[in-house]
């Protein structure tokens, strides 16, 4: 029976030369196939099989063919040749022993499970996936857009624009001067008001008028009045009495002088009350703002919310007298449009009465 793998006994290792340093390459044996070699010769890779010897074999799986076949000549070439002295078994001993180690060698033991790629044998996911708490957002809210967009605001009508109805806005002067504008002239002239003649002023869009305007230059025979102050003929002949029976003795109580002159803030002047759709007294020359009184000693009296004691007591005495001779009396404390001077004013009301702040 010849030797399988196996060197002779009787043949002693020959030394490798030098020149020889990279190993031989494995060379594997496939389960199907055992190679035969004569007992008088080596095994070399160059002899071919000799069919008549195959002893078939169980297939081993393609992936653990290598490894099995190589098993065999990796323990073989480790243990190397018999060294001498050792028993020597019989060719059919080593043959059988060999053939049983390639056998266990080739059974094919337990592999690792393949993945399977069968949809249906995949784990079914959880019912519900546990969410991970969110973190509070502290990024600023985006804007949400409006439900509905924006409107433009729509213009005003023209209609706002205008003024509330005054009677007296249709007023125009007639071809021969009315008898109590007449009668009214010659009360002025008897005080000592020294006025002229103004021609007739109105403005039909806003509604202002002023059909027998005056213009003063004096309110008595020793007070002055400017600038030039137009003002309808009864307006004129009350700032004119109010000048002469009152303010003139409270200048001359208080301070031991008379009144020389009023400083005046507007009178006749086309235009509404701040803020409002009604007309100002001043668009028909019924109103007077009064500034300031200068006195015969050059003294100046300057209407205002925090005046010097002597002149506050003085201006708290005007403003209060004039409530009565006037229907309507504003000053500091009243608004803040009248904080600079006294608004005096003959609009007509109910039962004769008045406003006075």
């Amino acid at each position: 029976m010849e030797q399988l793998f196996s060197p002779r006994v009787d043949s002693h290792p020959k030394p490798r030369s030098k020149h020889r340093q990279k190993p031989r390459p494995q060379r594997h044996i496939t389960p199907k196939q055992v190679e035969q070699k004569t007992p008088d010769k080596e095994p070399s890779p160059d002899v071919p099989v000799q069919p008549s010897r195959v002893v078939p074999l169980p297939e081993a799986r393609p992936s653990e063919a290598p490894k099995t076949g190589a098993a065999p000549i990796e323990k073989q070439k480790a243990e190397g040749p018999n060294p001498l002295g050792a028993p020597n078994r019989s060719n059919d001993d080593r043959f059988n022993e060999e053939k049983s180690r390639f056998k266990k060698q080739a059974r094919p033991g337990p592999s690792a499970p393949k993945p399977s790629t069968d949809k249906q044998s995949e784990p079914e996911p959880p019912a519900a996936v546990p969410i991970p708490t969110q973190k509070p957002d502290t990024s600023e809210p985006e804007a949400q857009p409006l439900a509905v967009a924006p409107q433009p605001p729509e213009k005003p009508d023209a209609g706002d624009k205008k003024m509330l109805p005054d009677a007296r806005s249709a007023d125009v002067p007639d071809a021969k001067m009315p008898a109590a504008e007449v009668a009214c002239r010659e009360r002025l002239t008897a005080l000592g008001v020294e006025f002229e003649e103004h021609k007739a002023e109105s403005n039909p869009d806003i509604g202002c008028s002023i059909p027998y305007p005056l213009v003063l230059k004096s309110l008595g025979k020793s007070i002055a009045i400017g600038p030039a102050t137009e003002l309808n003929c009864p307006m004129a002949e009350a700032a004119a009495r109010f000048a002469a029976e009152i303010i003139q003795p409270a200048a001359k109580a208080e301070f031991g002088a008379d009144l020389k002159s009023i400083n005046q803030a507007s009178a006749f002047v086309c235009r509404p009350r701040n803020g409002t759709r009604h007309l100002s007294e001043h668009a028909f020359g019924n109103a007077l703002d009064i500034a300031s009184f200068t006195l015969s000693d050059g003294r100046k009296i300057e209407v205002g919310p925090t005046p010097p004691e002597k002149d506050g007591k003085f201006l708290n005495a005007v403003r209060k007298a004039a409530c009565g001779p006037f229907k309507t009396v504003l000053g500091p404390g009243a608004d803040p449009d009248h904080s600079l001077h006294f608004h005096l004013d003959l609009e007509p009301r109910r039962n004769g009465g008045t406003f006075c702040q």
